[in-house]
């Protein structure tokens, strides 16, 4: 007498409801403009910016007029991003990351805008991407417009600062780290190896303004989506959202996944509370 086997499916995990919601939100959408923030990337060890109520948890980041207009507060960024960088540079992609690159092979994004400047999620897999902040593994010259590689310039940081090289101290958001009370005059900044300008982390800084192709394709790509999914930001930068902002004018329904509030609450037509590799496990 033959057999047969049946072979019975795992169970799918059991959802909360607003777990349910999102799964239901993403699914019924099929062009998807995602933005994310700090959040996404806290999971691989990179620290977020601000507390559950959106206020910063430490002093603000470094402005563009301060870091090119005084030499000590190059000093200190660029002491801070040598010993942070070692840190920083190893991060990988986590769940959340993984799981929007699962959106994207089900064809349903319309664009990754991150405000992030880890480019995890291109380390994921993610293809459609804009790093609206721009990059930190990229160093650019604000003189020529050469661009090295952070590990190149961290070869250099560490080749004029070797004392610096050992050092121990607490991750910071920007891919530094915090070394309070530490004297940074005698620090060594490298200048551009081409025409011996000031170097700058390929970034947008406070005070700097986003390039302006990125805001036409950001804005372009939203045009044609036909929802909005913030994951890990609270989008109190004006530059993340100014987009929730224009897709709430044009009548897009907006789902966030963040841990605390966010400037876009009143436009938000689900918020789910979460860590973002948690809310986004169904993917």
């Amino acid at each position: 007498m033959s057999t047969r086997l049946f072979i019975v499916p795992a169970s799918e995990p059991v959802l909360s409801a607003e777990n349910e919601a999102l799964a239901e939100f993403v699914h019924k959408h099929s062009r998807i403009f995602v933005i994310t923030g700090a959040g996404c990337s806290t999971d691989s060890g990179i620290p977020d910016y601000r507390d559950t109520n959106g206020d910063w948890k430490r002093a603000q980041p470094v402005t563009y007029q301060a870091f090119t207009g005084y030499h000590a507060t190059r000093q200190r960024y660029w002491a801070r991003s040598l010993v942070g960088w070692q840190s920083f540079g190893r991060a990988q992609p986590n769940a959340a990351h993984r799981a929007l690159v699962r959106l994207e092979q089900r064809g349903k994004l319309a664009m990754l805008l991150t405000q992030n400047v880890d480019r995890l999620h291109q380390a994921a897999g993610s293809r459609h991407v804009v790093d609206l902040h721009g990059r930190l593994d990229l160093v650019r010259c604000l003189a020529c417009e050469l661009r090295l590689p952070r590990e190149d310039f961290q070869s250099m940081l560490i080749a004029c600062n070797p004392e610096w090289a050992n050092l121990a101290a607490p991750d910071a958001p920007d891919g530094d780290a915090d070394l309070d009370g530490r004297d940074f005059s005698s620090f060594v900044v490298p200048p551009c190896p081409r025409c011996g300008g000031m170097l700058k982390p390929d970034v947008v800084f406070f005070g700097e303004n986003v390039p302006r192709e990125r805001v036409v394709a950001a804005m372009q790509a939203l045009e044609l989506a036909d929802a909005v999914l913030v994951v890990g930001s609270s989008l109190m930068v004006f530059s993340g959202y100014r987009f929730v902002h224009a897709a709430s004018r044009a009548g897009k329904p907006i789902a966030a996944v963040n841990m605390g509030r966010t400037r876009a609450d009143a436009l938000l037509s689900l918020k789910v509370e979460q860590p973002c590799a948690k809310a986004l496990a169904f993917l």
